[in-house]
């Protein structure tokens, strides 16, 4: 069985920052591209960044500069530091591995509300 189990959402003031973290299990998760995703209310899902097995990361344009996504493979586990929050940043965030190998596949987390007040 894959599973993905996000923590660390919350409600933090704009500038303020939050670290999001996505441990997974049932994957070969060091062969394994993690990726975090957001949808806000009334908006699609977008991808906000992601990390492949050799830890080349791709970030969307709202958040370069102020996140940064990060993996440790002894403990199957990645993380979003997000930092100078905005507003907008506001949506559930959303964990996810695309698979390769054994259970090989797309799989999502439940996800997590991170909430900014201005």
């Amino acid at each position: 069985q894959v599973q993905l189990v996000e923590s660390g959402g919350g409600l933090v003031q704009a500038g303020g920052s939050l670290r999001l973290s996505c441990a997974a299990s049932g994957i070969i998760f060091s062969i394994s591209t993690m990726g975090w995703y957001r949808q806000a209310p009334g908006k699609q899902r977008e991808l906000v960044a992601s990390i492949t097995s050799g830890s080349s990361t791709n970030y969307a344009d709202s958040v370069k500069g102020r996140f940064t996504i990060s993996r440790d493979n002894a403990k199957k586990t990645v993380y979003l530091q997000m930092n100078s929050l905005k507003a907008e940043d506001t949506a559930v965030y959303y964990c996810n591995a695309l698979a390769y190998g054994f259970r090989g596949g797309n799989y999502w987390g439940q996800g997590t509300q991170v909430t900014v007040s201005s």
